[in-house]
């Protein structure tokens, strides 16, 4: 068999496994880029409120799921290395936008954040998530904010930058 040959029948079979994977409904993992991220039924943006005192910062991630395209969502915290989790929100029925708010230095012990969705309404534990974004530490764009009116403004304002983005990239 010669090389190209070779070649086609690889690329054949990866991308066989990879549609037989995502038909048996794997979960789809993506990396978030940037403190706003959106992508295909989810906007989501994170911040830093700074406090008096570093250890009452925290950092916050308003996360927007469309009820239409995911029913269930949770956000875990991991050690990449012993792979040991820390819920920081349990699982819930998508209802709209809603904050999620953990201290800074918690992202010291558990770097990799997952926020889980699935698109069907069984329980969590029973099925794996439909889609995992996934962030190794807090973004390095976050914007630090002192008041709470400003941290606000500031994810209202990149959640809808980021959901226009998203709106001009789709076909």
């Amino acid at each position: 068999m010669n090389r190209a040959v070779a070649m086609g029948a690889v690329t054949f079979v990866a991308l066989f496994l990879a549609t037989s994977a995502e038909a048996a409904g794997a979960t789809r993992e993506v990396h978030g880029s940037a403190d706003a991220f959106a992508t295909a039924g989810v906007v989501l943006a994170w911040a830093v409120l700074r406090a008096p005192k570093e250890d009452d910062t925290a950092v916050v991630i308003r996360i927007d799921a469309d009820v239409q395209t995911y029913t269930r969502v949770e956000v875990v915290g991991k050690d990449p290395f012993t792979q040991r989790e820390e819920r920081l929100q349990p699982s819930i029925a998508v209802g709209g936008p809603f904050d999620l708010k953990a201290p800074r230095s918690r992202f010291a012990d558990f770097p990799r954040t997952e926020i889980r969705l699935w698109r069907s309404g069984s329980v969590p534990h029973d099925t794996p998530p439909d889609l995992v974004i996934y962030y190794l530490g807090v973004p390095d764009t976050t914007p630090e904010v002192a008041q709470a009116g400003d941290l606000d403004q500031s994810l209202s304002a990149r959640i809808a930058r980021a959901r226009g983005e998203s709106a001009r990239r789709a076909p």
